[in-house]
């Protein structure tokens, strides 16, 4: 009597066609790195909230953040190291306790000792660095290719709700505990963000730092980054708008919002706009795939451009609305396919340190353009600043796309979703 034939077992390195939102060990490193993203937003929030209370004075509050953004900065290019030297796993782990230990310091310190407080808020800010190259190199460890765009995008989707609920969230806490328990509450999040998260299913991934001086690994990362053209200038673009665009709407907006329609809700309601703008972006980029996927990311990451040029001119609200919907928009879908090319594209053992050093470039100079902003403005007047930051907005990102390999963020002249597996030999 004839059987029906057997099917064969899939092959061990078929991609996994599940969605990434079954799988658990991505779902605890999304849950770690979401409580690692409202810890980090809420720290400034809380403080903000012990200035309204008169605990702090708002020169003590520009203390407490500058020593969080200096810990912050120092920990990140260290970190990279780290987690390309060790299990990046254990990284997050000892980030999540420093910034978690920081809260409780920064509690005793309320009214008490403004310098123990400035120590905690650096450690805090520490914590906060260390772990993100460490979590961007995890996530390529415990996401198969194939679906890290779509990981990468609910990670940002995580972010963006975040920020657009926590606000609302935070304010109805603080109708019931005062700044000292919200700050041991951040204290909490810190320590899910660093016992949540997961190894990766195959083991700690293979680390090639040498063991060398730190210097030296760290010049290893910035190598591996100039390997890969696409980077060098995306990064480049990427650092020019955070510098003048986010500059424009953090110190530009309010006054605007102020002097020009004499009301705060205009701040407001950009800055929500912006947030659903990228809510919409992290939601559309976690499926399309669009052909050239580096141009369509820079072209994006230009439309941030609309921002500053909507402030340039006397025009309706809605049209200021308007443009941060496409920035936010604009933005995400830029950031997305940028995470997910860079853990496609470099190589696994230096990741974290090639992450560490886009953090440190894109994001350690965003102070800097926000402490040159105003001096600008006094000297040079509103409207040509904003004219200044929306146009190197737009150039910047069609420079970077010049770049041969920035058509598709990849080195290949055929990229792949996925890896295309080796044939087997002829049995």
């Amino acid at each position: 009597m004839p059987t029906s034939p057997t099917p064969s077992p899939a092959p061990a390195n078929a991609p996994d066609k599940r969605s990434v939102l079954l799988d658990v060990g991505f779902l605890r490193l999304w849950c770690g790195t979401t409580a690692s993203g409202l810890a980090t937003w809420a720290l400034p929030f809380v403080l903000g909230l012990a200035v309204l209370e008169r605990v702090l004075t708002a020169a003590e509050l520009g203390l407490l953040l500058a020593a969080r953004t200096v810990g912050f900065l120092a920990a990140v290019p260290v970190a990279g190291v780290l987690a390309d030297r060790h299990s990046r796993r254990g990284v997050v782990l000892w980030s999540g306790l420093a910034a978690a230990a920081s809260a409780p310091l920064l509690a005793a310190g309320l009214d008490r000792s403004v310098a123990l407080m400035a120590v905690a808020a650096a450690v805090a800010g520490a914590g906060q660095g260390a772990c993100r190259p460490a979590f961007q190199a995890l996530t390529a460890e415990v996401v198969d290719a194939g679906r890290r765009q779509q990981a990468n995008a609910a990670m940002t989707l995580a972010v963006r709700v975040t920020t657009l609920v926590g606000p609302t969230l935070a304010a109805l806490l603080a109708v019931f505990l005062d700044t000292w328990a919200l700050l041991l509450g951040i204290g909490l999040l810190w320590l899910v963000a660093a016992l949540v998260p997961g190894r990766a299913a195959g083991g700690a991934a293979a680390t090639g730092a040498s063991g060398g001086s730190f210097f030296a690994e760290f010049a290893e990362g910035i190598r591996e980054a100039r390997r890969h053209p696409w980077f060098v200038a995306g990064l480049g673009a990427l650092t020019a708008v955070i510098f003048t665009g986010y500059s424009a709407t953090g110190v530009a907006l309010p006054l605007v919002s102020r002097d020009r329609y004499d009301t705060g809700a205009v701040l407001a309601a950009a800055m929500t706009a912006y947030t659903a703008g990228a809510l919409a972006g992290a939601v559309v980029i976690a499926r399309w795939r669009p052909r050239a996927q580096g141009w369509t990311a820079l072209a994006a990451l230009a439309a941030y451009g609309f921002a500053p040029l909507s402030l340039m001119f006397p025009v309706h609200v809605v049209v200021v609305i308007a443009a941060y919907v496409i920035a936010g928009l604009g933005i995400e879908l830029f950031n997305v396919p940028w995470f997910t090319a860079t853990q496609r594209e470099v190589a696994p053992d230096k990741l974290a340190r090639v992450s560490s050093l886009d953090f440190l470039v894109s994001y350690g100079l965003a102070p800097v353009g926000l402490a040159l902003i105003a001096p600008a403005i006094d000297a040079f007047g509103l409207r040509p600043v904003l004219g200044a930051c929306a146009l190197i907005c737009f150039l910047a990102p069609a420079a970077a796309a010049l770049t041969p390999t920035a058509r598709n963020f990849t080195r290949r002249s055929h990229p792949a979703a996925e890896p295309v597996p080796e044939p087997k030999p002829a049995s």
